[in-house]
C-alpha cells in the first residue's frame, strides 16, 4: 500500500474515533471471514504484516503451509453505521497473500483480478450491476430461523402490507451511508421476499459490494427481530431468490457492447460475448448456483431460467437484453442465484464471454417466444438445452470445461469440486419428510 493511502486511512480513522477494525475476505465458498484488530495495530496491519492462520479457512491451505497474510485494499474502508460512533467499528476487505509475498491461488479476490487482468491486456473491462433477491423471515424465542413470513404481500405491495418495509428502509440507508448508490428497493413476488438494486461499477468493486451487503442485511433485519436468508429456495410451492448478473464491457469509456450502426443497437462484440456465456452456460452452473438447494429454484414455473437460449426483454430465456442502450447497453444472465460467491461468479462469466470474443462465435438465433409455452420437443427442435438439473450434474459439467478451470485456477477449482461433491454426498444420503411421509406407511 502506497504511503498517501496508508496516511489517508490512519487520518480517516483517527477522525472518526474508530476503535475496532474489522478485515474481512471471503473463502472459496463465498462465505464472509472477519479478524477484529484493535486501532492501534492498524497501521502494522496496512503495511501487510497481519498474519493469519489458513489451515482454519475451508479449502485455503494445509497445516504444514499455513501462515498466511491479510493486505487490506484502502479503497474498501468504511464505518458500520449501525455501530456507535463512539468508539466506532470500521471495516476494510482484504486480499489474501503467501508468506513470500505473492497473492494466495485460492483467494477468490484474486482469482477475479486475475481474469480482469485478462480482459484489460485484451482492451476492455468490465461492469457489472447485480439485482439482489432475499427472504425475511420471523425467529423463534431463541433467535432460531422460522419458515414464517413477517407478511403476505406481493409484488411492489406498499406498507401496511409489507410489514418488512421499515426493516427494508434501514437496509437502504445503512448501504447509502456506506458509498452504496441504491437505485430500486421493493418487494418481490412471494411473501417474505424483497429486491434493493444498486448502481453498476466495475466487477471487483461489485463483488466486494455484494458480500458487504448480504452482511448489512442479515445484520440489520437481526436488529428487527427478522432472520435474512440468501437461500435461493427456502419454501417449496413460491418464487426463490435469483441474483441476475447484469454486465458489460468498455473500452475506456466508451460501452464496447454498443453499436447504433447495428440491428438493436447491439456490437458484434456484444454479440460474441453472449454466444461466450451462452457456450459455457451449462459448464459455469455449479459457480453462479453453487448449493443443492440452488436446483430447487432452477426449475420451470416460478419465473427462473432454465432454458439455454437468448432474446431482448424474454424473461424466460437464460439472457436477457434490456432495451436501454448507449452507455447503458448490457447483456442479463439471470440464472445466478445470491448464494454463490461473486467474485467467483463473475470470473466465470467474464472468462465464457471473452471465449466467445477470442474465437469469434456468433450467436444461435434470438428466442423471443415465451420458452415455458413450448413443447420438450420443440425446445430439442430448436437446439435450446437446459441448465443442469442437479448439483451433482453441474459440477460434473464443469469438469469438462478448460476454459472455467483457467479461471478459477487450479487450486480454487480443484478445492471446489471436492467441496461441493462432499456435499452432494452428504445430502443424497439423507432422508427426507417427504421420502417418511410417501414411503413409511405405503411400503
Amino acid at each position: 500500500m502506497d504511503l498517501a493511502a496508508k496516511q489517508g486511512i490512519l487520518e480517516k480513522a483517527r477522525r472518526l474515533g474508530v476503535k475496532f477494525v474489522r478485515l474481512q475476505f471471503t473463502d472459496i465458498m463465498g462465505v464472509l471471514k472477519n479478524i477484529a484488530i484493535p486501532i492501534e495495530q492498524l497501521e502494522k496491519t496496512l503495511d501487510g504484516e497481519l498474519m493469519f492462520d489458513g489451515s482454519s479457512i475451508h479449502g485455503f491451505a494445509r497445516i504444514e503451509e499455513s501462515d498466511m497474510y491479510l493486505r487490506p485494499d484502502p479503497g474498501t474502508f468504511v464505518i458500520f453505521p449501525w455501530r456507535p460512533r463512539d468508539g466506532a467499528v470500521a471495516r476494510l476487505i482484504c486480499d489474501v497473500y503467501n508468506p513470500d509475498g505473492t497473492p494466495f491461488a485460492g483467494c477468490p479476490r484474486n482469482c477475479l483480478r486475475r481474469v480482469l487482468e485478462e480482459a484489460r491486456a485484451m482492451g476492455f473491462s468490465m461492469q457489472a450491476g447485480p439485482e439482489m433477491e432475499f427472504f425475511l423471515f420471523h425467529v423463534d424465542a431463541d433467535g432460531k430461523p422460522l419458515l414464517e413470513t413477517h407478511d403476505k404481500a406481493g409484488y411492489f405491495d406498499l406498507s401496511p402490507v409489507d410489514k418488512g418495509e421499515n426493516a427494508r428502509r434501514e437496509m437502504v440507508m445503512a448501504l447509502e451511508e456506506m458509498g452504496f448508490e441504491v437505485e430500486t428497493s421493493h418487494h418481490e413476488v412471494a411473501p417474505g421476499q424483497h429486491e434493493i438494486d444498486f448502481k453498476h461499477s466495475n466487477a471487483l468493486d461489485v463483488a466486494d459490494k455484494i458480500v458487504t451487503f448480504k452482511f448489512v442485511v442479515r445484520t440489520l433485519a437481526q436488529r428487527h427481530g427478522l432472520h435474512a436468508t440468501f437461500m435461493p429456495k427456502p419454501v417449496f410451492g413460491i418464487n426463490g431468490s435469483g441474483m441476475h448478473m447484469n454486465q458489460s464491457l468498455f473500452r475506456g469509456e466508451e460501452n464496447a457492447f454498443f453499436d447504433p450502426n447495428q440491428p438493436e443497437g447491439l456490437s458484434q462484440t456484444a454479440l460474441y460475448y453472449i454466444s461466450g456465456l451462452l457456450k459455457h452456460a451449462r459448464t459455469m452452473t455449479a459457480i453462479t448456483n453453487s448449493t443443492v438447494n440452488s436446483y430447487k429454484r432452477l426449475v420451470p414455473g416460478y419465473e427462473a431460467p432454465v432454458y439455454v437460449a437468448w432474446a431482448e426483454g424474454n424473461r424466460s430465456s437464460l439472457i436477457r437484453i434490456p432495451q436501454k442502450r448507449g452507455l447503458s447497453t448490457r447483456v442479463e444472465l439471470r440464472n445466478p442465484d445470491p448464494a454463490c460467491n461473486p467474485y467467483l461468479a463473475l470470473a466465470a462469466n467474464l472468462a465464457a464471454g471473452l471465449d466467445g470474443i477470442k474465437n469469434k462465435i456468433d450467436p444461435p438465433p434470438r428466442f423471443p417466444i415465451n420458452i415455458y409455452h413450448i413443447t420438450d420437443a420443440d425446445r430439442v427442435e430448436r437446439g435450446i438445452t437446459s441448465l443442469p438439473g442437479s448439483l451433482e450434474e453441474a459440477v460434473k459439467e464443469m469438469q469438462t470445461d478448460p476454459v472455467i478451470r483457467k479461471a478459477l485456477g487450479e487450486h480454487i477449482y480443484e478445492k471446489f469440486i471436492e467441496a461441493k461433491m462432499a456435499e452432494w454426498d452428504d445430502y443424497r444420503i439423507q432422508i427426507s419428510p417427504w421420502e417418511i411421509e410417501r414411503y413409511l406407511v405405503n411400503y
